[in-house]
């Protein structure tokens, strides 16, 4: 999505470890615009794949995957990172690492959100080496219920968790593909 592209190259700042830094336009101040658009394009992209449910993880996927819900007409639920006294009852759980914040926790959703009867759509802000995703597909596993895909805002190519799931036959659409950031330069993927 050029839009996306646009922004990253724009707003966007390489740091220290392979991390792109977005608050000011994705995950702390959100450009409005961008979240529509970005919204628009994923509804676009799974039109006809039968969603009946998006999945995200606190908190960055949270705004892009409600944007995604609007557009598709669909409820949006959120795995916790960490149960809390509002996740009661029977939850699915599952370990996740989160490369950004170099720390281990708990996914957590209640099973009274996610059933067997369900079609996930997987929505978050950054895909880089799969872990959170690889979460999400385990909660959808542990539901019973059916995987449609996932979508992300930015996918960092050459931490190679989106070619590690595409190879296991899990559709993955990304707003923007980014290739490399070396000496904080972004280049992004070509066009398959």
């Amino acid at each position: 999505m050029r839009m996306m592209e646009e922004m990253i190259l724009r707003e966007g700042v390489v740091l220290p470890g392979g991390v792109l830094k977005v608050g000011s336009f994705l995950n702390q101040l959100i450009d409005p615009e961008l979240l529509r658009a970005s919204g628009e394009e994923i509804a676009r992209l799974y039109d006809g794949a039968g969603v009946t449910k998006i999945l995200t993880v606190e908190a960055s996927g949270i705004a892009i995957a409600a944007s995604a819900g609007v557009a598709m007409g669909v409820p949006v639920l959120f795995a916790k990172k960490h149960r809390s006294s509002n996740v009661d009852g029977d939850i699915l759980s599952t370990p996740v690492h989160s490369f950004t914040h170099g720390t281990d926790y708990n996914m957590v959703v209640s099973r009274d959100y996610l059933t067997g009867g369900d079609v996930c759509l997987l929505v978050d802000d950054f895909l880089a080496n799969g872990a959170a995703m690889r979460g999400m597909i385990e909660l959808v596993r542990l539901a019973g219920a059916r995987l449609a895909g996932a979508a992300v805002a930015i996918e960092k190519v050459f931490q190679g968790g989106g070619d590690a799931l595409r190879k296991e036959g899990i559709r993955v659409e990304a707003l923007g593909k980014i290739e490399s950031m070396e000496n904080g330069v972004i280049r992004f993927a070509t066009a398959d």
